[in-house]
């Protein structure tokens, strides 16, 4: 905590030891897990060249910093592990995560509110629930997110790929977000944006994070889903600008096609191959 610049480097292995944790809180829900590694309020920081495994939580845990380099790390814990994100990053900004592999329970980067200027690239990611913007949003919370860069990274065995989620009823933003040079290998959900992530139920008047300016540009690879391109967006607004370029992919299941979903998107496709999103609106 508040330690400026400050390096950690080296071949060394931090090991959580989380297996018994996982099994206690099956129990108690509400048990308080800790993450394995957290840097609160660490400004200059740069992480490389470490093991992380089994979590008891998020294994990296980034809140409250500025200007950091995350870097050839390998990051493992068991798919069915819950809750262990690779790296969870919260209120932050100016991060760059790269050269790095992730295959956890959850979240392979998750990145939460007021968090903005974040640079993921050549990351391997899988097993894990993909690249993660929120959730945002919950109980009604206003909560920012941008300048999020995504780019050169596979996504393989993941629950889902490029994923951004808010909540019903939450307020604030989710924009200036690209995803380019994607590689699917066999991931469910692929391209997702959900804007009722949980609670589904919400009354449509109780307004959404208005999510903007998000591109997909030169995904390829396969999906485990026949539905590769899914567009949730809310009863209000909904989302805007949504841009869809050079998307191929195909199916993961011999002889089944591709499509595209979308509730109340607005953008542009230029995908003429599998899936085309014929769904965007003006």
């Amino acid at each position: 905590m508040q330690v400026n610049g400050l390096t950690i480097y080296g071949g060394g292995q931090i090991d959580g030891q989380g297996k018994i944790w996982w099994d206690y809180c099956q129990e108690d829900k509400s048990c308080p897990r800790p993450s394995a590694l957290s840097f609160h309020s660490c400004n200059n920081l740069r992480v490389s060249g470490l093991q992380h495994v089994n979590s008891q939580k998020n294994h990296i845990s980034i809140n409250g910093c500025n200007d950091v380099d995350i870097s050839h790390l390998k990051i493992t814990a068991p798919e069915e592990s819950p809750n262990t994100d690779g790296i969870d990053i919260s209120a932050s900004n100016h991060l760059q995560i790269h050269d790095s592999f992730i295959g956890t329970g959850d979240d392979c980067v998750a990145i939460n509110g007021f968090s903005s200027y974040i640079n993921i690239s050549r990351v391997l990611c899988g097993p894990g629930h993909g690249i993660s913007i929120g959730s945002l949003g919950k109980g009604g919370a206003y909560e920012t997110v941008e300048e999020v860069h995504v780019e050169d990274c596979t996504f393989k065995g993941t629950m889902n790929g490029a994923r951004i989620k808010t909540w019903k009823g939450g307020r604030g933003y989710a924009r200036k977000i690209s995803f380019e040079r994607i590689r699917m290998i066999n991931a469910g959900n692929p391209i997702i944006i959900d804007q009722t992530y949980v609670n589904r139920m919400a009354a449509a008047s109780t307004g959404d994070v208005e999510i903007s300016d998000v591109s997909y540009k030169g995904v390829i690879g396969s999906s485990t889903d026949a539905r590769a391109v899914y567009f949730n967006c809310g009863d209000g607004a909904g989302c805007r600008n949504i841009v869809v370029e050079d998307v191929e992919m195909t199916s993961a299941v011999a002889g089944k096609q591709l499509f595209a979903v979308c509730n109340n998107a607005h953008g542009t496709s230029s995908a003429d191959r599998s899936p085309r999103v014929p769904c965007l609106l003006p």
